[in-house]
């Protein structure tokens, strides 16, 4: 299982890579491991603001529906319009697989997320 360094993870299973105040964010590794077989993503539409913790769309695999969360709050800047056509590639590469791009509203938020090392650990008490 990959957790790259250098990502904040939430308890939720996304990741967010950060870029001066954009963050981008998908699902990890464990979460699309879990899930099996990705077939449907539902993203929102850009201009469309989150707090942390709500609901900003959906990943169905062959197993289950999820909610996707997003960590930390803002305004979607960008979605990945490639996933809704390409749902595999969330389990080719969850990493390279970005669903959003938000332009984080308050940046402290990222001190309630977990580092890779911290992620390992919830991964490893879970699995």
């Amino acid at each position: 299982m990959k957790i790259p360094e250098g990502y904040y993870y939430s308890k939720d299973h996304e990741w967010v890579k950060v870029e001066n105040n954009l963050a981008w964010i998908g699902i990890t590794d464990y979460a699309q491991d879990s899930l099996g077989d990705v077939v449907y993503v539902e993203l929102p539409e850009p201009d469309s603001e989150f707090h942390a913790g709500e609901a900003f769309g959906v990943v169905e695999s062959v197993k289950a529906a999820s909610d996707l969360y997003t960590p930390v709050s803002g305004k979607v800047l960008d979605v990945n319009g490639e996933l809704p056509d390409n749902p595999e590639k969330i389990n080719e590469d969850p990493y390279g697989s970005w669903m959003v791009v938000v332009e984080m509203s308050n940046k402290y938020e990222l001190n309630d997320l977990l580092s890779s090392e911290e992620y390992q650990r919830l991964c490893a008490e879970e699995g």
